[in-house]
């Protein structure tokens, strides 16, 4: 559970100490923080440029992770080596950093609960960054008052492609799609994953429990299935994904998360799980190229910049 660690470079956050290890003050809390210059990804791109990017977007990516158990996936000697998940806290976790005790039912390592952490403000979201936390993985659903999972609040779809389909193809479905869950007066927007394709979500009024949720999103891949065979998958099946779109309905399930908005993945190069506009899905779905739909951190800081976030707009 550690890891080495990187400073910030803004984005609210103060340097008060020596190179290699300092100490940085974060909303008034005491952050001990190393290696601002340790390359994380192969283009050259730091720890400490990986929190100044979340420092950056934190007002629109924290509403998105706020209230929900967090599983981290972390890269401490960089994307070039396998990284690993982490739901448990970690050991060297302050005291500040909320906590939170939640059953796992069906656990593969015979775990009756794990101890999450929840992240609702910059310097929590900085003392994941200095843990090489690079994904930030979250469920459909929020801690209610008590600290109990609440019914979920949003569904998502995750549009995952079977090569040569690509993240262009998961545009044409992802049009399909939203006219479908328009029908039943869900209002969706759309996300890149970051990695191969898109995630779609409709935010839900907390009527529905989890089951009814993935029930509702597996109806709605079966439906696309049914009228656009040639182009769509509702099984996974990983040998009938060739050049389908699979439309991952399982991500609703209370156990399950999704990679968030505004998270950067564990790739060769930086790219992020990106905001759309239902224009840029549009004009994705006849693109010639996958990359017009790759965001580095510098277009999604650029973007929010002058858009906001497009998934509240």
């Amino acid at each position: 559970d550690t890891a080495d660690t990187v400073p910030e470079r803004g984005g609210g956050v103060t340097d008060t100490s020596e190179p290699k290890r300092v100490t940085v003050s974060v909303n008034g809390r005491s952050l001990s923080l190393s290696n601002l210059d340790k390359p994380l990804y192969a283009d050259g791109t730091t720890k400490g440029d990986v929190i100044a990017y979340y420092s950056s977007v934190a007002p629109v990516l924290l509403p998105h992770i706020a209230g929900r158990p967090l599983t981290l996936r972390r890269w401490p000697n960089g994307t070039a080596e396998p990284g690993f998940f982490e739901k448990n806290v970690a050991r060297t976790a302050p005291g500040w950093v909320h906590q939170v005790e939640l059953p796992v039912p069906g656990s593969t390592k015979n775990r009756a609960t794990i101890r999450f952490v929840t992240i609702d403000d910059l310097s929590g979201l900085v003392w994941v960054a200095n843990l090489a936390g690079i994904e930030l993985h979250v469920p459909q659903w929020r801690l209610d008052p008590d600290d109990r999972p609440a019914n979920p609040d949003r569904l998502v779809v995750d549009l995952d492609p079977g090569p040569p389909a690509d993240v262009t193809t998961c545009c044409r479905v992802a049009l399909l799609a939203h006219d479908v869950l328009a029908d039943i007066g869900l209002r969706t927007r759309a996300s890149t994953s970051g990695s191969k394709g898109l995630q779609l979500y409709a935010t839900l009024d907390g009527s529905l429990s989890w089951a009814d949720t993935r029930r509702l999103a597996q109806q709605l891949a079966e439906k696309l299935e049914r009228e656009h065979g040639g182009l769509v998958l509702s099984s996974m099946d990983t040998k009938a994904r060739r050049g389908k779109v699979f439309v991952d309905w399982s991500q609703n399930h209370g156990g399950k998360t999704t990679i968030s908005p505004y998270s950067l993945r564990g790739r060769p190069t930086p790219s992020v799980a990106t905001p759309l506009t239902w224009d840029e899905v549009a004009d994705g779905a006849s693109a010639s190229s996958p990359e017009s739909l790759r965001f580095t951190p510098h277009d999604v800081v650029a973007r929010v910049d002058g858009q906001g976030d497009l998934l509240t707009a």
